[in-house]
């Protein structure tokens, strides 16, 4: 009976171990208005993170767009080809990627991937043989083994293509067909494919967007990317300026939660958010609460009934009446599940990428973002974010009072996705 008790606990232990980790409450000692020069120094040298200049954006809606450029892209490399992703799931349009770094390979091109063991695991077989036999190379972050079981919980969450080291795609997206076409008919409803956002780059960040590959593929496999192949020199092209936003939960305090804290603190005039996952925690609320109340227009846009995590979702409805009642609106998403991952501050900064609103994106995963301080490519977001607020259907007060009584009794439950999602 001893030992049974002491296993048991040596259980509850080790989950709460790999799970958990200590919040941290995050806050700035004097909030800096995000259009000044002083909060260009100071992100960049707390993030130490430099913003490169003379790159050029376009922002893709939708895999409709989205995926066709980065096959693009990739039949047009000549030298290599390096994919990171957390989902790269068997189907349409990963044949559609893999025909063509398979074509690359076959031609002399240098094909690397690194690919999550979970959010990947359905990568196996054909597809796999397919790439390696044509001479690619793929990893997988993070497998399930028992000497790693203490970091089971971190995932590579990054969504990453560079091509020739001078093309770069970032987004919240991953390689499957949920974000390409209409899925199935569930219980006589048609799945529409899912909303989201990519960026196409080109300039000088993407030696950065390189560099954070890199990180992966030496951590994977032990291999040091020093090829100049992988290393071009990179001549400004266009004239965004931005700043690579890394994460990792080696670094306690993450540097997207940095970014996220510092331009919400410092808004005069308005924040906008679209997330897939909204989870903030007390201090992020706090932030947001304390924005709403100085004046500045604060929205949020995040799924509504198309969601892929019914349990997040009341996770984070439980939060509302907070958020509501300290001023800010909440927008719930109509056509389709939207996956959409951009934080609009001011019309002067944009950030896109991979992390959500949520614990695990800011302590667990291995996330990357870019932030853009540049009022054209914010405007360009913040077209995309308008159409969806026109799609979305607005949470009031009175509205979430009258959720249903069970969604009021399971939210309470749901509290252990605050610090885990």
């Amino acid at each position: 009976m001893g030992w049974t008790i002491i296993a048991v606990a040596f259980v509850i232990w080790l989950t709460l171990v790999v799970l958990f980790t200590p919040r941290i409450d995050y806050r700035v000692t004097a909030p800096t208005r995000p259009d000044s020069e002083d909060f260009l120094h100071v992100i960049q040298m707390t993030c130490q993170a430099p913003v490169f200049g003379g790159n050029r954006v376009d922002v893709l809606t939708n895999g409709a767009q989205f995926y066709p450029a980065m096959r693009d892209a990739i039949l047009q490399a000549t030298a290599s080809v390096n994919l990171e992703a957390y989902i790269f799931q068997p189907g349409e349009t990963a044949d559609m990627l893999i025909d063509a770094m398979v074509a690359r390979a076959r031609e002399g091109v240098t094909v690397r991937l690194v690919l999550d063991a979970i959010g990947s695991f359905g990568m196996r077989g054909r597809p796999i043989r397919r790439l390696r036999e044509a001479g690619a190379e793929v990893r997988f972050y993070q497998p399930l083994r028992w000497y790693r079981l203490h970091r089971l919980n971190n995932r590579t969450h990054r969504e990453l293509l560079i091509v020739d080291g001078r093309v770069a795609f970032c987004g919240g997206a991953g390689v499957a067909d949920w974000w390409y076409k209409p899925g199935r008919r569930r219980l006589r409803r048609h799945v529409p494919a899912w909303r989201d956002t990519s960026a196409r780059i080109d300039g000088p960040i993407v030696a950065a967007f390189q560099g954070v590959f890199a990180e992966n593929w030496l951590e994977c496999g032990g291999e040091i990317l020093t090829s100049p192949r992988d290393w071009p020199p990179l001549e400004p092209v266009g004239a965004a300026e931005a700043m690579l936003v890394k994460s990792s939960p080696a670094d306690r305090a993450t540097t997207s939660r940095v970014v996220f804290q510092m331009l919400i603190d410092g808004a005069v005039a308005e924040i906008d958010i679209s997330t897939p996952y909204f989870l903030p925690d007390r201090s992020l609320r706090r932030s947001l609460v304390r924005a709403a109340r100085r004046g500045v227009r604060v929205r949020v846009i995040v799924p509504g009934l198309h969601t892929d995590q019914q349990l997040v979702r009341l996770a984070s409805r439980r939060m509302y009446g907070e958020l509501l009642e300290g001023g800010i609106r909440l927008f719930e998403y109509r056509p389709a599940m939207t996956h959409v991952k951009a934080l609009m501050v001011d019309g002067t900064w944009a950030v896109m990428g991979t992390t959500n609103v949520d614990n695990r994106s800011f302590e667990h995963n291995d996330e990357v973002n870019v932030a853009f301080r540049e009022t054209r490519v914010t405007a360009r977001l913040k077209r995309d974010f308008e159409s969806d607020l026109a799609a979305s259907d607005e949470v009031t007060v009175e509205r979430w009072h009258r959720r249903s009584p069970l969604e009021k009794m399971v939210g309470p439950i749901c509290w252990i996705l605050e610090r885990q999602q």
